[in-house]
């Protein structure tokens, strides 16, 4: 099965990528209840000022650097703006070119908590018509089941690929509840050194300053 969702995966890639005109892509921040702003890029139908009907969003709510995925995320993504809908990419905070400091650990509340503040953010917009998706694979795959578990009200669907709701007997750190020490180990540090990289200093200007705060 997980093979099969990879492939459906790829095929959107690659059917977004063979025709991708038309599409923008839009900087914005979305402020969060304590003042920190999270970074997002909006993929949206080329044109000036708002769509002409309000459209659906889509979102994929991710620590990974949004604007370093950018090259696949616009084939990707393309693929839903070209059939009406405003793709909606979001970095964590603490992460990528969202301020604030470092979420504790994965899926905490703070992360399930600032994404329904984006969710309400996204219906809420002059282009929106209301209605909100998540989808994603792996760790947006898995905030994506976490977040509509809360039921925020613009939430209307969500696709998840390779995540699981049972995380202690379904995922990579326990598999039928034995904790995969090896796999960890290494899954541990590499993400510990990745998220110790700053932020790309062509993107934010101030990245010393963000990059030792967040240290």
């Amino acid at each position: 099965m997980p093979r099969l969702f990879l492939l459906l995966w790829t095929c959107l890639i690659a059917a977004g990528a063979s025709a991708a005109d038309g599409i923008r892509i839009q900087e914005a921040w979305i402020t969060m209840p304590d003042g920190v702003r999270l970074s997002a890029d909006l993929y949206m139908p080329d044109g000036t000022g708002v769509p002409k009907e309000k459209l659906p969003a889509l979102l994929e709510y991710l620590p990974y650097r949004k604007h370093e995925a950018r090259s696949r995320n616009y084939g990707l993504y393309s693929y839903f703006v070209q059939r009406g809908y405003v793709v909606a990419a979001v970095d964590i905070r603490g992460t990528g070119n969202s301020e604030g400091r470092l979420i504790p650990h994965e899926y905490s509340d703070i992360e399930h908590d600032d994404g329904e503040v984006v969710i309400d953010w996204l219906s809420k917009q002059p282009w929106s018509n209301g209605n909100v998706g998540m989808f994603g694979i792996s760790w947006g795959g898995f905030n994506a089941l976490q977040v509509a578990s809360h039921r925020p009200p613009a939430l209307g669907a969500v696709i998840t690929l390779c995540s699981t709701d049972d995380r202690y007997a379904d995922d990579v750190h326990y598999i039928g509840g034995c904790v995969q020490a090896i796999d960890v180990l290494g899954w541990a540090t590499t993400f510990t050194g990745l998220q110790a990289r700053p932020p790309s200093p062509p993107v934010r200007g101030d990245w010393r300053e963000c990059w030792l705060a967040r240290l």
